[in-house]
């Protein structure tokens, strides 16, 4: 039986349309576990996990936008792409003028990786919000996530509910491998 396949869509505004002339954003991000932790990013801020990965660049594969990010936020080098996991595709309003969304899709990708041991290369908004690359028990992620998100916090990271989502994932599709 073929593996099953993460998807999800997130509405971010009620007024946000699926279709229509959108700015695009494309992100990868990284699920890389040993046993039934996660190499997770930690805020120090928000007191939330997310998994390592962002933006890409023009010009870059996705693979090649993989292993840069989790280089830049872990310090470790990506050694092998297991398997395509699925996507994230959220929509908000855009704050652009001229477009009438905003979607973003991440792409998930299970992944192997060496020792930690080169340097972080964060931008100044991870800095400042204390990204820390960390091993966590998908347990204790999802706990400190949900807490974030029921909190009263009025500035909830947009990456919380989705990073929550796609660990309840995880958890019922592939702690058991």
């Amino acid at each position: 039986m073929p593996a099953k396949k993460l998807f999800i869509e997130i509405f971010r505004h009620p007024d946000a349309p699926r279709n229509g002339h959108a700015i695009q954003r494309e992100a990868v991000r990284a699920i890389i576990r040993a046993q039934n932790r996660l190499l997770m990013i930690y805020s120090t801020v928000n007191n939330d996990y997310k998994f390592p990965g962002g933006g890409r660049k023009d010009g870059e594969s996705l693979p090649q936008t993989l292993r840069r990010e989790v280089q830049e936020e872990c310090g470790a080098s990506v050694t092998r792409i297991e398997r395509f996991l699925g996507s994230v595709i959220e929509y908000d309003l855009p704050y652009e003028n001229g477009y009438q969304l905003f979607r973003m899709t991440s792409y998930y990708y299970l992944c192997q990786i060496s020792e930690r041991h080169q340097p972080l290369h964060l931008d100044e908004y991870e800095q400042r919000l204390g990204f820390t690359p960390v091993w966590v028990d998908i347990e204790d992620a999802l706990r400190a996530n949900r807490a974030v998100l029921n909190s009263r916090f009025s500035n909830i990271p947009k990456w919380t509910e989705r990073e929550t989502r796609v660990l309840e994932f995880i958890r019922q599709h592939l702690t058991r491998d």
